[in-house]
């Protein structure tokens, strides 16, 4: 099935200004009809969603745009996109690793100021006895 951009703009959740940024910037190859509008079909749903994900992971755009013009390049490219997820999955642990020390902190702090709180909640209850 083929899509004109507005259609697809809805499925894929980007605006049409987005999805002609992404054609301008070599992420996405559209076909185009007879009047030359752009048409998109179910792969290219396929490939945009794959994008949506690249980006939910912080990947850089120079860094999609690369992977991009290697998939447009076919599987000979496979090992250099190999590479680029390899990396981002690094810099996403690296960033879990992070976050876990920010956790830590956090919830050895919220350890210290419960404690304190029991601490006072335990002499006004002696106090009132």
């Amino acid at each position: 099935m083929n899509y004109n951009i507005g259609k697809f703009s809805e499925l894929s959740g980007f605006s049409i200004d987005t999805l002609r940024y992404y054609e301008k910037e070599g992420l996405i190859i559209t076909d185009r009809d007879h009047n030359n509008r752009r048409i998109f079909s179910e792969r290219d749903i396929t490939w945009i969603e794959f994008i949506k994900k690249l980006k939910m992971t912080g990947m850089k755009l120079k860094d999609i745009k690369l992977y991009a013009q290697l998939r447009y390049e076919g599987d000979e490219t496979i090992q250099q996109r190999l590479d680029l997820l390899f990396n981002q999955s690094e810099t996403l642990n690296e960033q879990k690793k992070e976050i876990d020390e920010y956790r830590d902190f956090l919830q050895n702090k919220i350890g210290i100021y419960q404690n304190m709180l029991f601490e006072q909640n335990q002499k006004v209850s002696r106090t009132n006895i």
